[in-house]
C-alpha cells in the first residue's frame, strides 16, 4: 500500500518553481567542485522525528495524522518500514538513521525485544537490497526507559551499566549486519542533576570504559564503521558529560579514546552550549574530530531543543564553510534530526520540511564554494595574522622565542599598531555572495 498517496517523487525544478513538492536549489547531479550535490550533502532522514514522533509537549496530546497508526505494536514497526522507504524513494534521500526503540518495539524481557529487533532488522535488510537509501548510522535509546532514570553507562546502578551495554553490543551487531556507515553513542542522560549524590570520578571512569568495551567488541565481529559522540549540554540531564565538543574532546584525550571516535555535531545543541552551529563544527574539524553532522535549528527564543528544520541560510552557509574545509564529511552526512511544528500535522507536511531543508543546505553549500573559491575569508584571516609569518612571530611559531628574547622585542618596540577585525564588512560580504547567488552572477 502508499502511506503518501498525495506526493510523488520529489524532483529538482529549479528555483523558478511554483511547485511545492519539487526542489528549487537541491539538484542531486549538480556538480560542486568535482563532487555532486549529493555526493558533498550526503543527506539522511531521522526514523525517530519522522515516523514516530506524534507532536505531543508537556503541554498537550498528540496531533499527528499518520497513515499507519491504526496498527499496534510489531504491526506498527513494520507498517512503519513500509511507509519509510516509501519516503525515502519518493524524497530521493541517500540516507537515513534510527534508534533501537524507533524501529521495533520493546518487549517484556531483552530476550523479546532481541527478537523484535531481529524481525525488523531482516525487514529493513530486506527493502535496502532494493533501495538507494542506506543506513547512514544507528544508536541505542537508553533515556526513555524509566530504567534509566540515573544515566545508562553513568548509572549508579550495576545492572542498568550491564542492560546498557547489552543494547549496545546488539547495536553494533545491527550496524554490522545494515552495512551502517557510523554508530552513535548520544550521552542520553550521562550527566547528573546534583553533585550532591553523584560520584563524578566513576562515573566518567565508567563511561570510558564502555567505550572502550564498544570499541573491543567492534573489532571482534569485524565492524569497520566509524563511532560517533553527539555533544549536548542539556536535556534530560542537568548537566550532560559531553557538554560541548572541547569538553567531549577532553574527554576522549584523558580516557585514550581519541583514535576511535569522532563527533557527530548538531546545531541545536550548539545552540543550548551557547554556541554558534559553525563554532562546533569548527572546533571539531580543527582537531580532526568532524564526522557527521545532525541538520536542525534551535529558536533562540526559547530555551530548550526545539529540533527545527534548519531554513537559515547564513547558517547553512557558514556550516558548509566548514564541512568543505573538513574536505567532506566522510562516511558522515547531514541527518535531519529535526521534526514538523505541532501545528504541521499533515503527512505532507514532513515532504515541505524535508525539502525546505535540503534546498537550504544546497544554497549553503553552492555560496560556501564560492567563499572558499573567491578566498573572502581565508585572504582577509591569513592577513590579519601575518605578524606570525615573520620577525618576531615567525620566532614565536617555531619555538624560538621565550620570555628573555620577547621582553627585549618588547621594550624596544613601543609603537604597537593594531589593524581593525572588519567583521561588518565580513558580514557583508557574506550577504552579498547569498543575495547575488539567487541572481547567478559572481561577485
Amino acid at each position: 500500500m502508499s502511506y503518501f498517496k498525495n506526493v510523488t517523487n520529489i524532483q529538482y525544478e529549479g528555483k523558478e518553481s511554483k511547485n511545492s513538492l519539487a526542489f528549487k536549489y537541491y539538484n542531486p547531479d549538480e556538480l560542486i567542485n568535482g563532487k555532486t550535490m549529493e555526493e558533498h550533502l550526503r543527506f539522511g532522514v531521522s526514523y525517530w522525528h519522522t515516523f514516530t514522533g506524534d507532536g505531543s509537549d508537556p503541554f498537550g496530546a498528540s496531533t499527528m495524522i499518520r497513515p499507519w497508526d491504526h496498527y499496534s505494536k510489531m504491526d506498527l514497526a513494520k507498517a512503519r518500514v513500509e511507509a519509510a522507504f516509501e519516503f525515502f524513494e519518493k524524497l530521493n534521500v541517500p540516507f537515513f538513521c534510527f534508534h533501537d526503540t524507533d524501529v521495533a518495539p520493546e518487549g517484556s524481557n531483552l530476550i523479546e525485544t532481541y527478537e523484535n529487533l531481529d524481525s525488523i532488522t531482516a525487514m529493513i535488510k530486506d527493502y535496502m537490497k532494493t533501495s538507494k537509501a542506506q543506513l547512514l548510522w544507528n544508536t541505542a535509546n537508553m533515556f526513555t526507559h524509566p530504567r534509566f532514570v540515573h544515566g545508562a553507562a553513568t548509572s549508579c546502578n550495576a545492572d542498568v551499566f550491564a542492560y546498557s551495554a547489552a543494547k549496545v553490543k546488539k547495536g553494533l551487531e545491527i550496524a554490522k549486519e545494515l552495512g551502517a556507515e557510523n554508530y552513535v553513542f548520544w550521552g542520553g542522560r550521562e550527566g547528573y542533576e546534583t553533585l550532591l549524590n553523584t560520584n563524578l570520578k566513576l562515573e566518567l571512569d565508567n563511561l570510558a570504559r564502555f567505550y572502550h568495551m564498544a570499541v573491543d567488541y567492534a573489532k571482534e565481529i569485524g565492524y569497520t564503521g566509524q563511532f560517533l559522540i553527539e555533544p549536548k549540554p542539556k536535556e534530560p540531564t542537568k548537566h550532560q558529560y559531553d557538554f560541548d565538543v572541547a569538553t567531549a574532546l577532553a574527554f576522549l584525550l584523558s580516557y585514550d579514546l581519541q583514535d576511535h571516535f569522532k563527533f557527530n555535531v548538531e546545531a541545536n545543541h550548539a545552540t543550548l552550549a551557547g554556541h554558534t552551529f559553525e563554532h562546533e563544527l569548527r572546533m571539531a574539524r580543527i582537531n580532526g574530530m568532524l564526522g557527521s553532522v545532525d541538520a536542525n535549528q534551535g529558536d533562540t527564543l526559547l530555551g530548550w531543543d526545539t529540533d527545527e528544520f534548519p531554513a537559515d541560510l547564513y547558517s547553512t552557509t557558514l556550516a558548509m564553510f566548514e564541512i568543505l574545509n573538513n574536505d567532506g564529511l566522510g562516511k558522515g552526512g547531514l541527518n535531519f534530526d529535526a521534526k514538523v511544528r505541532r501545528g504541521s500535522f499533515e503527512p505532507e507536511d514532513l515532504f515541505y520540511a524535508h525539502i525546505a531543508g535540503m534546498d537550504s543546505f544546497a544554497i549553503g553549500l553552492k555560496v560556501a564554494q564560492k567563499l572558499i573559491e573567491d578566498r573572502v575569508l581565508d585572504d582577509f584571516i591569513e592577513e590579519r595574522y601575518n605578524s606570525f609569518t615573520e620577525g618576531i612571530g615567525r620566532d614565536i611559531v617555531e619555538g624560538k622565542a621565550d620570555f628573555h628574547k620577547l621582553e627585549a622585542y618588547a621594550l624596544q618596540n613601543d609603537a604597537i599598531q593594531n589593524r581593525s577585525g572588519r567583521q561588518e564588512l565580513l558580514k557583508a560580504k557574506i550577504n552579498q555572495y547569498l543575495l547575488e547567488s539567487f541572481a547567478n552572477v559572481r561577485v
